[in-house]
């Protein structure tokens, strides 16, 4: 059974444990691996936003950069530029939590600023060292992700010699970061890094012993949605890759994930209940 927890942000608070909770993805980018362009103009994801929030979203995730493997890296002030219209319309429309995904401490303050809840630093606070003050000092939840190199040289990296050392190393030193800033346990969510770095049976592996992130004591949250091991897997392209996703998401659940980002969240709301009836053995709403 996964342990519960509370992940407390500044004005907002959200169990996690009794059922799964869902992140539904907001790329405002053109170029993101899974739907690159679809919401670029900020009214399209202002109404893909509204919508994940309709079919049972607990948490939104807004990006403004891709980080897939080789992205270019876009400016902080382009970045905003994307983000802000986007989170401007929506705050003021829910009440659910809203998650910054972001590398960068000058995107994060200004979208604290705007109304979001979480930052979620696929880099664990490596990337920018301003980050974990920027977090601290709002009161911010955060999402530390597990990383292996940068999106410009992830896909060129040789297979870890120790991944599953390599990942507790590296998330310990960004907790540790966590905890010397000043941000308090139950502001942090940990996320070993699907696809970041390693290769498809990596992925494969960390899925399937996922429970050894448990030792932080800390909620975990894993964002596999139409990543590429699930394509290798059925040799499928990105767009056919919705019941892969679903296995993974309920083996991810069954292995300890709290939280799942995802980007068809109503399909897998039905996936991830039917798992928490069973796991606790009674209807679940």
């Amino acid at each position: 059974m996964r342990r519960p927890y509370s992940l407390k942000t500044r004005n907002r608070e959200i169990e996690l444990g009794q059922v799964t909770r869902l992140m539904g993805v907001v790329n405002i980018t053109p170029d993101s691996f899974s739907d690159g362009g679809r919401f670029f103009d900020p009214s399209r994801a202002v109404e893909h936003a509204l919508r994940l929030i309709a079919e049972g979203a607990d948490i939104l995730d807004i990006g403004g950069e891709s980080t897939r493997p080789g992205a270019e890296p876009v400016s902080a002030e382009e970045e905003l530029s994307r983000v802000i219209p986007v989170l401007e319309a929506i705050r003021p429309k829910t009440e659910i939590l809203i998650s910054i995904d972001t590398y960068k401490a000058d995107v994060a303050a200004k979208a604290l600023e705007f109304g979001a809840d979480i930052v979620n630093d696929i880099s664990g606070f490596r990337f920018d060292p301003e980050m974990s003050a920027v977090v601290a000092d709002s009161g911010a939840g955060v999402i530390l992700m597990h990383c292996r190199g940068t999106p410009a040289t992830m896909a060129t990296l040789e297979p870890s010699r120790d991944l599953f050392g390599g990942i507790e190393r590296d998330l310990q030193v960004s907790v540790n970061t966590a905890y010397y800033s000043g941000i308090v346990r139950d502001k942090i969510v940990l996320d070993p890094g699907i696809g970041f770095g390693k290769n498809s049976a990596e992925n494969l592996r960390i899925l399937d012993r996922l429970a050894f992130l448990q030792k932080f004591e800390l909620p975990i949250l894993v964002g596999l949605s139409r990543k590429r091991f699930i394509g290798d897997v059925l040799r499928l392209p990105v767009e056919q890759r919705l019941l892969g996703t679903a296995g993974a998401s309920a083996v991810a659940v069954l292995r300890g994930a709290h939280i799942l980002r995802v980007h068809d969240v109503a399909e897998i709301r039905q996936v991830v209940r039917v798992v928490d009836a069973i796991t606790s053995e009674r209807l679940v709403g």
